[in-house]
C-alpha cells in the first residue's frame, strides 16, 4: 500500500474498476466530488468578498481547494492506517472507485439510443442533453446519438482515463487533485464574463492535466480497432491525427475523432447553441456513413468500454 496507504496499487485498481461496473457512481450526499465543490463554492465566496475574483483569485483557489482535500484524504488514510491497514485499503477503494465514471457515462448513452430506438424523440433529446451542453431541441433521432457518441469518446478521457493515469502516476494524492481541477472546470472553468478570468486557471489546468491521457486514450483506440469487429485501426490513427484539431479545445478531438474513424462513420454535423446553428463540420472519413443509425451508440458504447477497461488492465499491469 505505501506510505500512509495512498500509493497505487493494482488489486485495488482493479476492484475499484470491478465496483464502478457492477455498482455505477454512488449517489449520495457525501460523495468526495459533491464534498470539493460544496467547499469550492464556499472558498470562492470567500474571495470574491475580499476581492479576488481576477487570476490571482482563481489560483488562490486551486492551492486552497487542493490542499483541503488532498491533506483530508492524507490526514483521514494515516488515521485509519494506524487504527487497522485494513481500514484504510477500504477507504482507499471506495474513494478511488467513487473518482471513476464509466458505468454511469455508458448508461446514459444507451439511455439516448433505448428512447430514439423506440421512436421517443423527446426523450431522445432530454437524454441527450444531459450528456451536451449544444441546444437539443433541433436534434433528429440521428444527431441524439452522434450526440452520445461524440460525449462517450471525449468523457473517456476525463472521466476515466485521466483518474487512472494520474492514480497510476501519484496514488491516491493525484486523483484527488485531477478530480479538485476537474470539479473547477466545470463549476468556474466556463467563459462567462463572470468567470472569464475567475476560472482560467482551472480551465488551464484540466488542458494540462488531460493532455496525456487524451493521446494516449488516440492510440488505445486504435490498439481496440484492431480486435473489435467492424473498426477500422487505420482510419482511427489517420482521422484522429488529422482532424483531432477541428473539435474545440487541445484534448477533445483525440479521441472524438479517433472514434469517428475507428467505428467507421462521421460524427459531429449540425450543431445549434444559443438557438443558431454554429457548425456544419464532419469528424470522419467523406466516404463513411452519417453516425447516428440504429446500433451505432451500442457499438460505440462496446468500443469506449473495450478502451477504457484495456487502459486499465495496462496501468494496472505496469503497477504490479
Amino acid at each position: 500500500m505505501g506510505i500512509e496507504g495512498l500509493a497505487p496499487d493494482p488489486l485495488l485498481l482493479l476492484a475499484a474498476v470491478a465496483l464502478d461496473g457492477l455498482i455505477g457512481d454512488p449517489v449520495y450526499r457525501l460523495h468526495p466530488v459533491r464534498l470539493a465543490g460544496g467547499a469550492l463554492s464556499g472558498i470562492e465566496a470567500a474571495l470574491r468578498r475580499l476581492g479576488l475574483d481576477g487570476h490571482g483569485g482563481g489560483c488562490l483557489l486551486f492551492a486552497v481547494l487542493g490542499a483541503l482535500c488532498v491533506g483530508l484524504v492524507a490526514g483521514t488514510a494515516w488515521g485509519l492506517g494506524r487504527l487497522s491497514p485494513a481500514l484504510a485499503q477500504l477507504l482507499h477503494l471506495f474513494l478511488l472507485y467513487s473518482l471513476l465514471a464509466l458505468r454511469d457515462l455508458l448508461k446514459h448513452g444507451m439511455a439516448i439510443d433505448r428512447a430514439a430506438t423506440g421512436g421517443d424523440l423527446a426523450g431522445a433529446r432530454q437524454a441527450a442533453a444531459r450528456l451536451v451542453a449544444r441546444d437539443t431541441a433541433p436534434m433528429d433521432a440521428a444527431g441524439c446519438r452522434r450526440a452520445g457518441m461524440e460525449s462517450l469518446a471525449e468523457n473517456a478521457v476525463d472521466g476515466f482515463v485521466s483518474p487512472i493515469f494520474w492514480y497510476a502516476l501519484l496514488g491516491l494524492p493525484g486523483v484527488v487533485l485531477f478530480k479538485v481541477v476537474s470539479t473547477m472546470d466545470s463549476m468556474v472553468g466556463n467563459r462567462s464574463p463572470r468567470y472569464l478570468r475567475f476560472g482560467w486557471c482551472g480551465a488551464r489546468l484540466d488542458d494540462l492535466l488531460n493532455y496525456l491521457p487524451a493521446r494516449l486514450t488516440w492510440g488505445l483506440m486504435a490498439l481496440v480497432a484492431l480486435v473489435l469487429p467492424g473498426c477500422s485501426a487505420r482510419k482511427a490513427l489517420s482521422v484522429g491525427w488529422r482532424q483531432h484539431g477541428l473539435v474545440p479545445g487541445p484534448n477533445a478531438g483525440w479521441s472524438e475523432a479517433a472514434a469517428a474513424g475507428a467505428l467507421q462513420c462521421r460524427l459531429a454535423g449540425p450543431i445549434w447553441q444559443g438557438g443558431e446553428r454554429i457548425t456544419d463540420l464532419w469528424l470522419g472519413l467523406p466516404g463513411d456513413p452519417e453516425g447516428g443509425r440504429p446500433g451505432d451508440l451500442p457499438r460505440a458504447c462496446v468500443f469506449v468500454a473495450a478502451t477504457c477497461l484495456g487502459f486499465a488492465g495496462a496501468a494496472a499491469a505496469v503497477l504490479w
